[in-house]
């Protein structure tokens, strides 16, 4: 019964569900697409799913707020992280993350996150420092962010 948003579509039906963002490591490519696996785990359950994995990104495009496209990408990712319930947080190991490690610190005093940092991520111990001064819950597979997931709906 999930209901899966990507950008640039824009949250407007209210529903009384849990708002769930699916931030952490996209670079195509080189990511797994671990927020497909957690939308088909989870799509029984009344979860609003915030994937910024957009399936129309282009590379190429600028990466300056003068990019009309790139400023709404940002945009859209920023406005659905503040109006999440949870941010589901993924480090894969074959990625470096920066935009996600970003978000990671933004939102690290919101008491939203949860995240999966396999060992061999490249900024492990920067992760379990920073989760452990702010009590961050942690999971160690997608399996249990899945089973996580399920409890908190």
């Amino acid at each position: 019964m999930g209901i899966e948003l990507k950008s640039p579509r824009v949250y407007d039906f209210n529903l009384a569900w849990k708002k769930v963002f699916l931030a952490g490591s996209i670079e195509m490519g080189s990511a797994i697409d671990w927020q497909q696996v957690i939308i088909d785990r989870l799509s029984t359950k009344d979860y609003i799913f915030f994937n910024p994995r957009r399936a129309s990104w282009d590379s190429s495009w600028e990466q300056s707020i003068d990019n009309p496209v790139f400023k709404e990408q940002v945009d859209w990712e920023l406005k659905h992280l503040e109006e999440s319930d949870i941010i589901v947080m993924y480090f894969d190991p074959n990625t470096k993350s920066p935009i996600s490690l970003l978000e990671f610190g933004l939102f690290a005093k919101s008491g939203k996150l949860i995240v999966y940092c396999p060992d061999d991520f490249w900024r492990k111990g920067n992760v379990d420092v920073t989760c452990s001064r702010y009590n961050i819950t942690t999971v160690s597979s997608l399996d249990d962010l899945v089973e996580k997931l399920e409890k908190l709906c």
